[in-house]
């Protein structure tokens, strides 16, 4: 019994003993500082990109040519910005740009211009004859009826309220008013300057070469 109990005793020392030694092998008593989170890394801020330069070119003259190659050169000349009108306030449709020209442009051709700049072309048809300056299309009607004899019925039709009841009438013969933007107004009803408060609104037209009776 004695020399068991001295072997024990023996045991227990010298695991004591090692403890000491190697203060891990013993667990950390909770003495032991967790490891300290790595400092997250940070980017250097890069500088802001400088701002593209607008760039300039020569815009063409291209007044007096067919609007196709009119919008084909200055496509060519780095200008891809463009819109056309009807220069005779007519509101009419440049569907098929073949069959119309030049009769003004915006900007002028011949300067310097930003090439993001939108050229606006002023044409009409092939057989028509270019007015001295633009016809602008009527300008909306506002509490009073405007003057529209002589204006194209679809720009007339255009410039009145959405909700307004318009009645069309051929002055000249019995037919049928079918495409408006060939036909102009001879008498309207009311007449220019009566209050416009959403009453019916009636015209009579003929076809634009015409006259009116």
């Amino acid at each position: 019994m004695h020399k068991r109990h001295a072997i024990a005793l023996f045991t227990a020392s010298a695991a004591l003993a090692l403890t000491a030694c190697n203060p891990q092998a013993g667990g950390d008593n909770g003495n032991a500082k967790p490891a300290a989170p790595a400092a997250p890394s940070q980017k250097a801020s890069s500088p802001p990109a400088p701002a593209a330069a607008a760039k300039t070119g020569t815009l063409p003259n291209l007044v007096g040519k067919g609007l196709q190659t009119a919008q084909d050169e200055a496509q060519a000349a780095g200008f891809h910005a463009l819109k056309s009108h009807d220069a005779l306030g007519r509101d009419r449709l440049q569907a098929l740009d073949r069959n119309w020209k030049v009769c003004s442009q915006t900007p002028a051709g011949g300067g310097t211009v930003d090439t993001g700049t939108t050229i606006d072309f002023g044409a009409v048809k092939l057989e028509e004859t270019c007015p001295a300056t633009d016809a602008p299309a009527p300008a909306p009607a506002g509490d009073t009826m405007p003057d529209f004899v002589g204006r194209g019925m679809k720009a007339v039709r255009a410039a009145l309220p959405g909700n307004a009841s318009i009645s069309v009438k051929d002055a000249v013969q019995s037919r049928m008013v079918l495409q408006e933007s060939n036909w102009k107004v001879c008498t309207q009803n009311p007449a220019a300057g009566a209050p416009l408060n959403g009453r019916p609104v009636s015209f009579t037209v003929a076809k634009v070469e015409e006259t009116c009776p």
